[in-house]
């Protein structure tokens, strides 16, 4: 079975500057991928692009098997779309504005339990512009799931949102994935890429840098650990590539436990601004 997205050498310009320059990307049917990336990257136009709602310049891109451009309604029927902002149909209630986004589709969910699932259910009668940014952003979340898609895009979903929010969101992001449902995210939010996505890619002058599993990417796992401890009211720290042996000749030193102990990995964080500055490893 083909990937759910194919991208191959894809190119998109805005006058001289090249907004996405030879980009690849697939994402398997039932993944959760994560595009992460400083602003002007590219990660919002590629997503646009693999939406239809944007033109390429050049490439071969391929989602659910459809090129963007020429894709109709019954391919448009099998996304789901979750906009960084969407601010439309404001006064219309919680229960309206699910309902009627179900008319749009051939096989929707039940309306109700898609309110359900995205815990709205005690505002139902709620209208859109009266809802907090986390409430808005499960209300976009149900319209993009109600038509029960086989690929969702979510956008930046969580910008905004407090850390219970996001906390909150990330559950149901990890409900649709359990379901089956296959997901392609832009986030700034390294820990949400850790918490949510199967593979993360990292996109620079758009072009993707470095892909990997959270835990490995950029040779995340082969790096250098950090051993620190504290040695006559001072902080004392090794860089090693065997810290196992360090601790041993540690406590061995010691003659016990090490005060202060640590042994430290490089973070998602960590790497993730080495990529974006222009570090390979």
């Amino acid at each position: 079975m083909p990937d759910a997205v194919e991208v191959v050498g894809l190119r998109k310009a805005y006058g001289e500057k090249r907004a996405v320059d030879g980009l690849d990307l697939h994402v398997a049917h039932g993944e959760v991928v994560a595009i992460l990336g400083p602003n002007g990257a590219g990660k919002t136009t590629t997503v646009e692009i693999l939406e239809g709602y944007r033109s390429r310049d050049g490439g071969d891109v391929r989602v659910l098997g459809q090129d963007p451009q020429t894709g109709g309604r019954d391919w448009r029927s099998r996304l789901g779309i979750v906009l960084q902002t969407n601010n439309d149909l404001a006064e219309a209630t919680v229960a309206e504005l699910v309902h009627h986004f179900a008319r749009f589709f051939p096989d929707p969910r039940d309306p109700d339990e898609v309110i359900a699932a995205v815990g709205l259910q005690e505002k139902v009668r709620t209208r859109a512009r009266q809802l907090s940014g986390g409430q808005r952003r499960r209300l976009d979340v149900a319209l993009g799931i109600v038509g029960r898609p086989e690929l969702l895009f979510l956008d930046e979903p969580t910008t905004g949102f407090d850390p219970q929010a996001r906390r909150s969101f990330w559950d149901l992001v990890e409900a649709l994935a359990d379901g089956g449902t296959t997901i392609l995210l832009t986030t700034h939010y390294l820990e949400e890429a850790e918490r949510l996505a199967d593979r993360v890619l990292v996109v620079r002058d758009g072009q993707v840098v470095a892909e990997g599993t959270p835990a490995d990417l950029g040779g995340r796992t082969a790096r250098q650990a950090v051993v620190r401890w504290t040695q006559d009211g001072q902080t004392r720290d090794v860089r090693t590539d065997t810290p196992t042996q360090v601790v041993l000749e540690l406590t061995g030193t010691f003659g016990g436990e090490v005060p202060g102990l640590q042994v430290l990995r490089p973070t998602l964080e960590d790497v993730y601004l080495s990529l974006i500055d222009g570090g390979t490893s």
